[in-house]
């Protein structure tokens, strides 16, 4: 895949890009080995498959590390991020392993990836502020085949735009995931829907404020995938010259600009 300015432009526009064999099958096929020990079901035996998800964490293995360090990778993030703005990633999680089930998984609700005060117990108290402290990009890894019956993750189309503009008053302290939640996310209920379905080794960038969702599987074989930020080395400011922003900074601007 030859990235260029056409990539960064669909990824202000959509919020997220698809990056098909971003990591070798390989790769996830060592660390797929990992997580189903971690789990504690065999992966042959579907009577042991109890629980419609299986959160597991952490992950500092070198198949996990290689996956999320490919130059194609480091290329991307540079072309979004912007080069010498973002840390590599030392390790890969957390890891929602979905069951094929009947049962609801409780946790499948419209949401954005909220990046600092995550000392707080109540995970409804974290936050995002306009300057995205504390996240890059949002990923996710795809390290098991993925269709639309395996519980890809569901993304708002251009939803970014509408949490920057909620987010722009709260200025540097930000809003809490409470907070942004409180209606439901339903400034962005309008936007079209698109699915996180590929291949083992797909991976999406996706814009720190897009809005996503879990979903029930409703296929045959479990879905392995990792949802790891990628950390800044510091602030984003949306307000600088155009010639000077990244990507990411440019979609919040082109929100803010559509606000007025």
């Amino acid at each position: 895949m030859v990235l260029n300015e056409a990539h960064a432009d669909a990824f202000i526009r959509d919020g997220f890009l698809r990056i098909d064999n971003a990591f070798p099958r390989e790769l996830a096929d060592q660390a797929r080995a990992i997580l189903w020990r971690d789990t504690g079901c065999d992966p042959h035996e579907p009577s042991t498959w109890t629980k419609p998800v299986v959160r597991l964490g952490m992950y500092p293995q070198p198949p996990f590390v290689a996956a999320a360090n490919t130059p194609l990778l480091h290329r991307a993030f540079d072309l979004l991020v912007g080069a010498g703005r973002w840390q590599p990633c030392r390790g890969m999680g957390t890891f929602p392993v979905r069951f094929p089930s009947a049962e609801d998984p409780g946790d499948a609700g419209w949401h954005i990836d909220v990046s600092f005060g995550l000392e707080n117990p109540d995970f409804m108290a974290w936050r995002a502020n306009i300057h995205s402290k504390g996240r890059a990009l949002l990923m996710l890894f795809l390290f098991s085949d993925v269709g639309d019956d395996d519980a890809p993750t569901r993304i708002r189309v251009g939803s970014h735009f509408d949490i920057a503009r909620m987010l722009a008053p709260a200025g540097e302290e930000g809003l809490s995931l409470g907070t942004l939640a409180r209606n439901g996310f339903a400034e962005s209920a309008g936007r079209p829907e698109v699915l996180a379905t590929g291949l083992t080794g797909t991976v999406y960038l996706c814009h720190p404020f897009l809005v996503h969702s879990a979903q029930p599987h409703r296929g045959t074989r479990p879905r392995f995938m990792a949802q790891p930020p990628l950390l800044p080395t510091g602030s984003f400011d949306p307000g600088r010259a155009a010639s000077a922003l990244s990507p990411v900074e440019a979609a919040i601007q082109q929100a803010l600009e559509q606000q007025t």
